[in-house]
């Protein structure tokens, strides 16, 4: 594992305008006392109406969630009917697969935040990370991060957990954040697998105090988005946030 992490390290320092830029949405480690403002309100399967998104709006204005968490053509929609409330609008990026390419996934990024996106969760291009290539991969992220930034927007990195080994999910983590990351996610939700605690943890125990880490795919339950949250998850990426909501009322 160290072998890994001082290669990921040379690549990496080897790109000198890889320096992370101010960052004005860098809110990833505010501490919050109430669930609700730790969860993206999430609608992502590819049926999903624009009645279903006018209802999840609804939800998230109800229950005060962080975000509602959408696929790029219903971003304009949400960024009406949410735009002037404190819920931001998050979509995907290279959603599900990450493999686009980086120029696709910029102008998707751009586009997004455009119709009034004020956060963005891409997927990492999985077959660089597996083939070593950091730098490369450090390059992608870097030009939509820039590119995020520069709208006030925030960038979620999804990793993708289920297909990585842990020396993996290590690599990514650490690319992620030094390529201008403000928050890692586990998972699409896509590819078999969801959020593990044990991700939880060795993602936040890679990227410090400074990067927030969402966990998303899986969380169906209060006890699981508290096991999340106690392991170090300061988002929750979940279509179960309404019953989750309801469920810490009564505790």
């Amino acid at each position: 594992m160290q072998e890994l992490i001082n290669h990921v390290r040379e690549q990496l320092a080897a790109i000198p305008d890889l320096a992370r830029g101010p960052q004005l949405v860098r809110s990833s480690a505010v501490s919050h006392t109430h669930i609700n403002a730790l969860i993206d309100h999430t609608l992502l399967k590819p049926e999903a109406t624009p009645s279903q998104i006018e209802h999840l709006c609804a939800e998230a204005l109800q229950y005060t969630f962080a975000s509602v968490c959408v696929n790029p053509c219903y971003v304009a929609l949400c960024h009406h009917l949410l735009g002037q409330t404190s819920v931001a609008v998050c979509t995907v990026i290279g959603f599900p697969l990450g493999a686009t390419t980086c120029a696709t996934k910029v102008f998707e990024a751009m586009q997004a935040c455009a119709d009034g996106a004020r956060e963005v969760d891409m997927v990492i291009n999985i077959g660089l990370l597996k083939a070593g290539q950091y730098a490369a991969l450090a390059t992608e992220i870097h030009q939509i991060a820039t590119a995020v930034h520069a709208q006030g927007a925030l960038l979620k990195v999804i990793i993708e957990t289920v297909l990585l080994s842990d020396a993996e999910k290590v690599a990514a983590c650490m690319v992620a954040a030094r390529a201008g990351a403000d928050i890692v996610k586990t998972s699409t939700g896509f590819a078999g697998g969801g959020a593990t605690v044990a991700d939880v943890a060795l993602m936040r125990q890679t990227v410090g105090p400074d990067v927030g880490v969402k966990a998303s795919g899986g969380v169906r339950n209060l006890a699981d988005a508290q096991a999340m949250i106690a392991a170090g998850a300061t988002r929750i990426g979940t279509s179960a946030g309404v019953a989750i909501a309801l469920a810490a009322c009564e505790v």
